[in-house]
């Protein structure tokens, strides 16, 4: 109040000098001319300053403060503090959206921003993929008109969001989503997508697993139940139960072979690596697993058998030998008679120029068409279930065969065309020595 009074005080002095002034010079009238005369001077200069400060808000910047004086500098200084306060408030704010839409880039999850109509405000990288959105260009676009899926436009238009709706990729048939809206602020909308692609495959895996272990352990049981009913109940001659007891213990080898998989498979699944510390003959595991491939036919096929020698390795015997016997006994039940089988071991580099040793096992047998060669190695995976029970497998073999691969830090190749033969190879990583034993094969006959 003081300050205001202070410059009403100074204000009346410069009209009253200028009066004086006036009076002195013109008499009477020339006080009341002096008086009109710093009247408007003192308003030119209110005007110019006031002028200056609605070009100030024109183009309202820190950087631009207009140069005034009197009332208009109280009023600068004023609109000069609201400045800076309205930029530290707008700079807080951009500094919490920037951080928001780094941490939902971060995030392994889709995420979509709708406002009230369902329009596209923002999506990160990861919800472009699964979506199959363009930010530059579907922004301000309902979400509902880009992803074209059913299930989806009903799931949004149902309002009822407390579950996530499961669903394919607009983009990708082979990857499945997992998508869920979520309500806030002013109606705006959040949309959640994540690959569970992997998930609902073990899930699969798992229901398969449990079907096929349950089916493959209930043939043989009906068929021991039913012959111990007939043992039980029927006289039979010597012949027939002779015959009987056969096919029992057939069943029964059956059952026990199943076991001792699904225990190998365990065991193989349990440990990530296999030790390190167990010289491995390559070239006589090679050449003892061709020559029992030759037992196995019985001379029904054309078995090749080309080893390189002194090929050697660190790992499992037992594990290794496990692998190239299940992938030459699967070659000889799935190759017709007077088929030809081809065994071979050689050296030779991998992708990366490491050396390694590559088994291949190539056969002119029933072979199967491209999609399904990524479940092959998949446990009780059955292409064709009546020829898989004809052939005697169990259904892991590719599966143990799998795992031991990847526990010697190898790899598994799979070539198949239907009516044209199938191709198996695996690479392993030689050792490095200086000289090699010329033989494991005391360690191959206790694996076998």
């Amino acid at each position: 109040m003081a300050f205001i009074l202070f410059r009403l005080f100074v204000l009346a002095l410069v009209l009253g000098a200028a009066a004086i002034a006036g009076q002195m010079i013109a008499g009477p009238k020339g006080a009341v001319a002096g008086s009109i005369l710093a009247s408007l001077i003192v308003y030119a200069l209110h005007v110019r300053s006031g002028l200056k400060i609605i070009d100030w808000l024109d183009d309202f910047k820190v950087e631009n403060v207009p140069d005034v004086s009197g009332w208009w500098d109280d009023l600068a200084a004023k609109l000069f503090r609201y400045l800076r306060l309205h930029q530290r408030q707008q700079q807080a704010l951009t500094n919490a959206l920037v951080s928001f839409r780094t941490a939902a880039q971060a995030l392994p999850d889709g995420v979509v921003t709708l406002d009230s109509e369902g329009h596209i405000s923002w999506c990160n990288d990861t919800a472009q993929d699964h979506l199959g959105l363009r930010l530059g260009s579907d922004i301000g676009q309902p979400l509902i008109n880009l992803v074209r899926n059913p299930n989806f436009s009903q799931y949004i238009r149902s309002r009822q969001w407390e579950h996530p709706l499961v669903m394919t990729a607009p983009r990708s048939r082979s990857k499945v989503l997992s998508v869920q809206l979520v309500s806030y602020g002013d109606q705006q909308m959040l949309v959640l997508s994540r690959d569970v692609t992997q998930v609902e495959k073990l899930e699969r895996m798992r229901r398969d697993f449990i079907a096929n272990v349950s089916h493959e352990l209930k043939t043989p049981l009906t068929v021991l139940s039913g012959f111990l009913e007939t043992f039980r109940d029927l006289p039979l001659s010597k012949e027939q139960q002779a015959e009987y007891l056969n096919l029992m213990y057939t069943q029964a080898n059956r059952m026990q072979n199943l076991v001792e998989d699904l225990l190998a498979l365990s065991a193989l699944e349990s440990s990530p690596s296999a030790e390190s510390g167990e010289l491995v003959d390559l070239s006589g595991i090679a050449q003892k697993t061709g020559d029992e491939a030759q037992q196995l036919s019985g001379g029904k096929h054309d078995i090749r058998v080309e080893v390189e020698t002194g090929l050697f390795a660190m790992g499992n015997t037992a594990e290794i030998f496990s692998a190239f016997s299940n992938i030459v006994t699967n070659a000889i039940r799935y190759t017709p008679e007077r088929g030809k089988i081809s065994i071979a071991l050689r050296k030779t580099e991998n992708e990366i120029g490491k050396s390694c040793a590559a088994f291949v096992v190539q056969d002119t047998g029933i072979g199967v068409s491209a999609e399904h060669i990524p479940r092959l190695t998949e446990r009780f995976y059955r292409v064709d279930r009546s020829r898989s029970r004809e052939s005697g497998g169990t259904g892991l073999g590719l599966a143990i065969v799998k795992h031991v691969v990847q526990r010697h830090d190898g790899e598994l190749d799979i070539q198949s065309r239907p009516n044209a033969g199938s191709t198996f190879t695996i690479l392993m990583p030689l050792a490095k020595l200086e000289a090699a034993p010329k033989s494991a094969a005391a360690q191959i006959t206790t694996a076998a």
